[in-house]
């Protein structure tokens, strides 16, 4: 049973989120690789609201269903590009900090992809989702209902 629906928050309470989401829009990380961030961290944090949500969003962005489906293996397959198993495998340790640091083996690889700068912003994407999925799960948020662009 949802304990705070979506529309009935406080007024700004989500003002922050929105606003890291537009600085994240300017600083040119691909918006697929943000897609997959969002994506992979709702599944790590069994987040259902966030899941229907950007699954639907990447399908409709072209994203294919076979990749989204094998994004909690990734590591375990070629669908996905070197750069997109960096930002999977960083995305998993930020989101799981509390069971183990993040080892250079984890960080290093990013650096061939990304500046310093565009790393700092991943960081931030990671820790916005990671954020989104905690108020979902804590006020029970519906899902299954998201409309792509509902939020747009």
């Amino acid at each position: 049973m949802e304990r705070i629906s979506f529309g009935n928050t406080p007024e700004g309470l989500y003002n922050g989120l929105y606003q890291m989401g537009g600085y994240l829009d300017t600083v040119g990380l691909e918006k697929d690789l943000l897609m997959l961030v969002d994506y992979r961290v709702s599944q790590i944090n069994g987040c259902a609201f966030c899941l229907d949500m950007h699954f639907k969003e990447a399908v409709a962005a072209g994203e294919s269903t076979v990749r989204l489906s094998m994004t909690s293996a990734w590591n375990e397959t070629e669908l996905f590009s070197e750069k997109e198993k960096a930002v999977l495998a960083y995305a998993e340790a930020v989101t799981l900090l509390s069971e183990h640091d993040i080892e250079e083996s984890v960080y290093e690889p990013l650096e061939k992809f990304f500046s310093q700068d565009q790393i700092a912003a991943l960081t931030l994407a990671i820790v916005r989702i990671n954020c989104w999925n905690r108020f979902m799960k804590a006020f029970k948020t519906r899902a299954g209902e998201y409309v792509v662009g509902q939020f747009a």
